[in-house]
């Protein structure tokens, strides 16, 4: 029972992580748009890729191994329909957070870039925004829905 333990532990730590990095990743790049200054959208758009890199796409790691070995230490095979919607639900988010890393990296360039030239943000940084923000709502609500299913564990057909 320890190993199950240990492996619970280590998977709420990964959503955590994911939850959290994501919420303020996308707390701090709205901020920092908002005040339409390269310097500050370049400087926090800088951070934000290292953090996706560092906490993001290792937590992105952790889930399924974790999840994956918790259904074999409880006996829950994968194909149980609360688990099976929760694994369609980690590909759809990242299917939109893929995206979101290159955006991010892509509006750092463009920013520090504008400081480089002493301009204002581009165009190509405000249109690559409206994607970025429209990406995060599917991603957040899947990640919400998977913290949902991973608590209640309703009986679901799939």
């Amino acid at each position: 029972m320890t190993s199950y333990f240990i492996l619970k532990y280590l998977h709420v730590i990964g959503a955590t992580v994911l939850l959290g990095t994501g919420a303020g990743i996308a707390f701090f790049m709205l901020l920092a748009h908002r005040t339409g200054n390269p310097v500050v959208v370049a400087g926090v758009a800088r951070i934000v890729v290292i953090a996706d890199f560092l906490f993001t796409a290792s937590a992105v790691v952790v889930q399924p191994v974790t999840g994956w070995l918790l259904a074999l230490e409880v006996g829950y095979p994968l194909t149980e329909g609360w688990i099976l919607l929760s694994i369609i639900l980690y590909i759809v988010t990242g299917l939109f957070w893929l995206p979101v890393v290159w955006m991010q990296a892509r509006m750092r360039d463009l920013a520090r870039a504008a400081v480089q030239e002493g301009t204002d943000l581009p165009e190509s940084y405000h249109r690559l925004f409206q994607w970025w923000f429209a990406f995060g709502f599917p991603a957040f609500a899947a990640v919400l829905a998977i913290f949902w299913l991973m608590i209640t564990r309703p009986a679901i057909s799939l």
